[in-house]
Formats: structure tokens, sequence, C-alpha cells
């Protein structure tokens, strides 16, 4: 259960930061983690609606669990930015 929520962290940092730099944000590491484990969520909830994936069944560190979490987590920026009227 700790290693789980480890690695989360590790993956929701690594996914926040990423997203960071796409969308040209600038955030603490708190808040990269946050977002990459918020985004994370929203993308496999989108991609699995979709029928792209079943994101979630099974932790893993592959390229399309990233790429899927990656573009929740611009998601989860963008809709941000709308709603707090930043650029």
């Amino acid at each position: 259960m700790l290693i789980t929520l480890l690695l989360w962290v590790i993956f929701g940092a690594l996914v926040g930061w990423i997203a960071g730099k796409l969308m040209k944000s600038n955030n603490s590491l708190l808040l990269n983690i946050i977002l990459g484990i918020v985004g994370s969520l929203v993308g496999g909830f989108i991609a699995s609606r979709l029928g792209f994936a079943d994101f979630g069944a099974k932790f893993s560190f592959n390229i399309v669990n990233i790429i899927i979490s990656v573009a929740g987590a611009c998601l989860v920026i963008f809709i941000a930015r709308l709603l707090t009227h930043r650029k």
C-alpha cells in the first residue's frame, strides 16, 4: 500500500511536470503532484468513456498511461486557467 502511494506521488510529479512544461506553467512540486494525480484520474476517466483504454485496471508505468495522464493534466490546467482568468 505504501509503495503504491509512493508510485502515485512519483507518477503524479512526472505527469504534472510534463503537463506544466507543455502548458508553459510554472508550478511548485506539490502543485505538480496534485495536477498530475488529478490529471491522471481525469484523463483515465475520459479515455475509458471513449473506449480508448482500460486505464486504471492495473497501475503501470507505460507510455499510453503517461500520454493519457498528461492530456488529462493539461485539460485540468486549461480549465483552471479559464476559471481563474490567468494566463
